[in-house]
Parts: structure tokens; sequence; C-alpha cells
């Protein structure tokens, strides 16, 4: 049996990685997508100087925004995300469903946040 190389093995388990997977980052990722866009016109709208009601608030929002993704993110998951079973008919969900959606959305909401304020903000202008 060939020995596979390291790149070789990491492109195959991006490939086929297990639906749970998938399915935590994708909803984690949906949800940051959209709270981080929320988040991006607030701050280009301070940044304009747009008087909002309560001033600058945008550590507040990122706050907000950091903990918002981390529990629809878990929360979602929960949803989306039945651990596996024998039978066909009954689904489980425990608290390890949340936290498999917990875990994706940490890096998710650092990545997308930094893609939002880094790239696109400055290209808004």
């Amino acid at each position: 049996m060939r020995r596979r190389g390291w790149l070789e093995v990491r492109w195959r388990q991006f490939r086929r990685a297990p639906r749970p997977v998938v399915r935590a980052v994708a909803s984690s990722l949906t949800v940051a997508l959209v709270l981080g866009i929320v988040y991006l016109a607030y701050d280009v709208a301070v940044g304009r100087g747009a008087t909002l009601p309560g001033g600058d608030l945008r550590l507040l929002a990122l706050a907000g925004y950091v903990a918002a993704v981390l529990i629809v993110g878990a929360v979602v998951t929960w949803f989306v995300v039945p651990l596996p079973t024998g039978g066909a008919r009954r689904t489980a969900r425990t608290p390890w469903s949340a936290a498999l959606g917990l875990f994706a959305a940490v890096p998710i909401a650092y990545l997308v946040l930094v893609v939002l304020v880094e790239l696109v903000k400055p290209l808004l202008g």
C-alpha cells in the first residue's frame, strides 16, 4: 500500500468531511456573515460621522457580534446536527451537538470579522 503525503491526506480529509462538521461550519458561517455585515454597516456609519443613538458603541457591538455568533452557531448546530444513531427514525441531540457548533463558531467569527473589517471596509471608503 502506498503511503500518502501530508498534503494528500489533508486534501482527502477536506473533500470527505463528515456531514455534521460541514453542517456546523455552514451554520456558523451563515450566522457570522449576516451579523458581520450588520456590524460592518454600523462601523462604517459611525466612521462616517453618523449620529446614532447612544454614540459610538462599536466595542459593545463587537462584543455582541461575537456572543451572538457563538450562541446562535451553537443553537443552530444543535438543531441541524443530530447525533448518529442505529435507528433511522430516532434522532438524538445532546450538549455535544451544541459544543460542536460552539467550537466551529469561534474561529469562524474571528475570520469573518477580519475579512470584513480589514479587507471589505477599506474598499467601501
